[in-house]
């Protein structure tokens, strides 16, 4: 074959045309598939956020703060837009779970045994957090000549306690109204719950207005859900860039072992799940870790197992085959009640900073914030943050200063992106579990 006789032309618009081909194979590739945009912009949202933060000072401090807050903004639309719709969403899904069970028999037998799973696995994660950090030891790897933590005060945030006594004492909700327009999720989900029961209890016709106004509700909440999603890739872009911006190398390099140990056991309370699920269910482990991947890193880029639970709901349903009433009713309370994720840490996190301020705990001190994290993780919003401000009451009750926690501050939002992920795969292994014994 003679080439000389070929325009280069030719070539030229042979190749144009290959590349255009493949672009759009690629591009309907990515749009059929969110959580490849998730990967891709989570990626270029940290090269960035390395490339603009204090390490290579490209720009000044305060320029890359304000650049963050710039990039972060369709994050915050993204977030506000779900937190909009997550407590009416919780409220009609729990009681239309309720109403949706079979009968009253069926719905506390499914009560008592999520209840005793809950509870149960919360214990095996801070037991796998403990015995991560009690292995690695990663407060021998800092360097206590850095330690300059005397000059913070032990005074914690006054408005953000999640001790026994607060949670019992404001447990059931006195005003419908204000529960709702406050957000306390715990009394969101009870309310719910006892409406749940005494809508049952009414009469077919008297009962149908208010659940039909229930599933109006939850279906527009999900067209707004919807909306949001478009936003996601965007989002999880600039709310990445705006977290590394901020922390930079050093931070992270300079607490490795400390988030080895957290990653660690994570990675350790994950498999736990994987053997949950094939001992469990009839649910294979491959089609679980593909249908809950997109969930994942949607909850690890918004740090909100609230954000993401009507997700969470739509995963467990239509990829999992979870009944509406096991995933309406499980799902919303194990974004409340179950933060296994949020545990495991507190775990590592207690360990290390006694190991830290050289702290020893006894034994008895162990099974103290054991029962502690347990009890402070109910009724604790899922919202970024806030397994922070458990800690500190965790940390307060066995002897260890709560000023450490101002040492692992500054990572303490890239843990809670990776414990998140964690708390929402609990509460679907929880849903797909009640839902093959349900079925039984």
């Amino acid at each position: 074959m003679k080439l000389n006789n070929i325009s280069p032309f030719h070539f030229a618009r042979s190749s144009a045309d290959q590349i255009r081909s493949l672009t759009s194979s690629l591009d309907l590739y990515v749009q059929k598939r969110l959580w490849l945009k998730i990967v891709l912009s989570m990626i270029l949202g940290m090269l960035t956020g390395f490339l603009l933060g204090p390490d290579f000072k490209i720009i000044s401090i305060e320029s890359s703060i304000n650049i963050g807050n710039y990039l972060a903004l369709p994050g915050q639309i993204f977030l506000g837009l779900i937190q909009l719709v997550v407590i009416p969403l919780v409220f009609a899904s729990i009681i239309l779970g309720i109403v949706g069970s079979d009968s009253i028999e069926k719905l506390k037998t499914m009560g008592s045994r999520i209840t005793i799973y809950f509870v149960s696995s919360t214990i095996v994660s801070i037991l796998i957090g403990f015995s991560v950090a009690l292995l690695l030891k990663p407060g021998q790897w800092i360097d206590r000549s850095i330690l300059t933590l005397d000059k913070v005060s032990d005074n914690t945030n006054p408005g953000l306690q999640f001790g026994v006594e607060n949670i019992v004492s404001q447990l059931l909700p006195q005003n419908l109204v204000q529960v709702l327009a406050d957000g306390e999720m715990l009394q969101v989900v009870l309310l719910a719950i006892f409406l749940g029961i005494a809508l049952m209890s009414l009469r077919n016709e008297e009962a149908k207005p208010l659940v039909s106004l229930l599933n109006t509700f939850q279906k527009l909440s999900m067209v707004i859900i919807g909306w949001s999603m478009k936003l996601a890739p965007i989002a999880v872009f600039g709310l990445s860039a705006q977290l590394f911006l901020k922390l930079g190398i050093g931070a992270v390099y300079s607490l490795a072992g400390y988030i080895l140990s957290v990653l660690l056991g994570l990675l350790i309370l994950f498999f736990f799940y994987l053997i949950l699920v094939k001992t469990l269910t009839k649910v294979p482990i491959l089609k679980f870790i593909s249908s809950i991947k997109e969930l994942q890193l949607l909850a690890f880029s918004t740090s909100s197992s609230a954000s993401v639970m009507p997700l969470s709901i739509e995963t467990a349903e239509k990829k999992l085959n979870v009944k509406p009433s096991v995933s309406q009713f499980i799902i919303p309370l194990g974004t409340t009640i179950n933060m296994d994720g949020t545990a495991l840490y507190q775990g590592v996190a207690t360990i290390f900073l006694a190991q830290v301020f050289q702290v020893e705990l006894s034994i008895g001190q162990m099974f103290l914030v054991i029962g502690t994290a347990t009890l402070s993780s109910i009724g604790a919003p899922g919202t970024p943050g806030v397994g922070m401000a458990i800690l500190a009451s965790i940390l307060s009750g066995v002897g260890i200063p709560s000023s450490g926690i101002f040492l692992i501050l500054g990572v303490d939002r890239l843990l809670d992106m990776t414990r998140t992920v964690l708390n929402v795969t609990g509460d679907i292994t929880a849903a797909l579990i009640i839902n093959q014994y349900s079925k039984e």
